[in-house]
């Protein structure tokens, strides 16, 4: 099908955004105060700059070259009218260096339409996922009002700070400037890509646009040319802020939170229909005609893991599941608030779709978010998932890394303890190292009882040891949402 900017958004909403849910030295400084969670959300007030982290614990491994980009709101509340969701808070961009046994840390706003105009109007004016428009906002297009606050992605010279409802901003991966939007077509400028994109390990970058019971399925070359771009009909106009990928297909998960209304802010427009159960739509990459249509058993996610094939033609991923969506639906914007949240963590979950067309869902019962895996398996064999886990019913954010052994059926992790927050972790391979286990783990914190934020490199193959190197800023930036690495 040909895609049409005007047929592809006709009857969407003003606006959407992006979303995500938010699960022994480093124990050893917990305190007995209560923890301060304001500062899972509080508001950056100026671009940090880049200055060096102390090192506080172990020494760096030889040969960690490289930064780790992350993304994430930082700006909620303005003294003519706040955020009214987590998500859409504006986006800090944030860079940990690390050289020569040293870390250094900065971040930046993007500098966005929307950022400017509230920043005149000294108010939150833009409608998004959880937020009703002011009268005062003034939106043209929908990259009026994207935040670019929910996930990075180094296209070539570039880095592109994405937000699932717009288009992809470039920003300067050394200074972190802002650029401009990047429009792939004239005819498809503005057209959302979802802050989940898949890359090959060759580097093609496979993405999604959604709106309501339609997608546009993106093709990108590795330097961001755009190789091709189809609008395809789904099934249920679900809502979609991941999907996953094969060597040779694609997966998109229809979860049963379906839009149901066009209205803003976002997430009203939603209903969670249980009965209908959870349905998985399998596309050949070559051929996006050819599709499969599974059905599962009732979930609601945020997030998959990386999909890859079985010798009999089975196709298996991991999803970080719930029970309903009720975080997205209200949970952040109470987060945001200051309001406990209710209700049980993710949990981590192995889906199979077979050949003759059945799936299958199995439990870990492991609370479990942000799962990642090894870059250089992605749509291939794998064992390992990583993941953020540690939270409990009164205690809503991560405060352990896991990582789950599909092949062993064991589950590892470390505790840092009741004062951290963790950040999602990614994968880094050790040098030359072709086997996943032979890799770095490496992210952020924030250190409740210090007020700081700080930065962690662990061994996949001794996770259990806990950092064998901490850094710590001598500032603090809230919970962000996903990052990369580029070394």
């Amino acid at each position: 099908m040909t895609p049409s900017r005007r047929a592809f958004l006709m009857g969407a909403a003003a606006v959407s955004a992006a979303v995500i849910t938010p699960d022994a030295v480093l124990a050893a400084q917990t305190t007995a105060a209560a923890p301060d969670w304001s500062l899972v959300t509080a508001d950056v007030e100026a671009d940090i700059a880049p200055h060096a982290m102390q090192r506080f614990h172990g020494r760096a491994p030889a040969g960690l070259e490289g930064a780790l980009y992350r993304n994430g709101p930082a700006k909620f509340r303005r003294p003519g009218g706040d955020a009214g969701h987590w998500f859409d808070g504006d986006g800090l961009i944030r860079r940990f260096r690390l050289g020569d046994g040293q870390a250094e840390m900065a971040a930046r706003f993007a500098d966005t339409p929307k950022r400017r105009q509230e920043t005149r109007l000294d108010a939150m004016l833009m409608p998004g996922f959880g937020t009703v428009a002011d009268p005062r906002a003034e939106i043209g297009s929908v990259d009026d009002a994207n935040a670019a606050n929910t996930a990075v992605l180094m296209v070539g010279d570039s880095l592109w700070a994405l937000w699932e409802a717009g288009s992809p901003l470039a920003m300067n991966p050394e200074t972190l400037a802002t650029r401009d939007f990047v429009s792939l077509r004239p005819d498809l400028k503005g057209m959302p890509f979802l802050a989940h994109p898949r890359v090959e390990p060759g580097g093609r970058i496979w993405n999604l646009g959604m709106n309501g019971d339609q997608a546009l399925v993106w093709r990108l070359a590795a330097d961001g040319t755009l190789e091709d771009a189809q609008v395809i009909a789904l099934p249920r106009a679900s809502y979609v802020h991941d999907f996953t990928a094969t060597a040779r297909h694609l997966v998109i998960v229809l979860q049963p939170w379906i839009r149901a209304r066009q209205v803003v802010p976002f997430n009203a427009g939603f209903d969670w229909r249980p009965d209908e159960g959870t349905q998985v739509l399998v596309l050949d990459k070559a051929d996006l005609t050819v599709r499969r249509l599974y059905t599962l058993p009732t979930f609601g996610f945020f997030h998959l893991g990386d999909a890859w094939e079985t010798a009999d033609g089975a196709i298996r991923f991991d999803v970080c599941a719930h029970e309903d969506m009720r975080f997205a639906a209200q949970g952040g914007g109470e987060m945001l608030n200051g309001v406990p949240l209710g209700g049980q963590a993710a949990r981590l979950a192995l889906v199979t779709l077979t050949a003759d067309g059945r799936g299958r869902f199995e439990s870990t019962g492991i609370a479990a978010e942000f799962p990642r895996s090894d870059p250089r398996r992605a749509g291939q064999a794998r064992r390992l998932s990583l993941h953020t886990t540690g939270e409990t019913p009164g205690r809503p954010f991560a405060r352990a890394v896991g990582l789950y052994d599909w092949h062993a059926q064991q589950a590892r992790s470390f505790d840092f303890g009741p004062d951290h927050v963790l950040d999602e972790m990614v994968f880094v391979p050790k040098p030359d190292a072709t086997d996943e286990r032979d890799a770095w783990l490496i992210g952020p914190s924030i250190n409740l009882a210090a007020g700081s934020s700080e930065l962690h490199v662990l061994d996949v193959a001794r996770i259990e040891d806990g950092p064998v190197v901490s850094w710590r800023s001598d500032t603090v930036v809230p919970a962000g949402f996903h990052g990369i690495w580029h070394g």
